[in-house]
């Protein structure tokens, strides 16, 4: 599978208020996902020295998944394609190493 058939296909799934005018909602469920998959990790460093086990893998998975849901929708949204914003951050992570900036901060390093 590729990310433009992934977002069509995610597309499909998609219900929530005003679909097509609401970038808000994908965004603030990708906060909530994205808070999910910090709270799995988290939880294997408190409990579990560091090691994950199949089951918390399985869960991080799902997790990871329902993150690209949400970030494909708001792409969707903001009429981005999602196999656009993968190669262009490919391409910036890129330049960055070819021009020794890939640590550090900043947007435009």
């Amino acid at each position: 599978m590729n990310f433009e058939t992934y977002q069509i296909n995610a597309r499909k799934t998609a219900i929530y208020p005003s679909l097509g005018s609401n970038y808000i909602y994908p965004t603030l469920g990708l906060v909530g996902e994205s808070g999910e998959v910090a709270e799995k990790i988290k939880k294997v460093l408190r409990d579990k020295e560091g090691v994950f086990d199949q089951e918390t893998l399985i869960g991080l998975k799902k997790e990871l998944g329902d993150v690209l849901w949400y970030v494909s929708n708001i792409c969707s949204e903001l009429n981005f394609s999602l196999e656009d914003i993968a190669e262009d951050n490919l391409n910036k992570l890129k330049k960055r190493s070819l021009e020794g900036k890939i640590k550090g901060s900043g947007d435009n390093r």
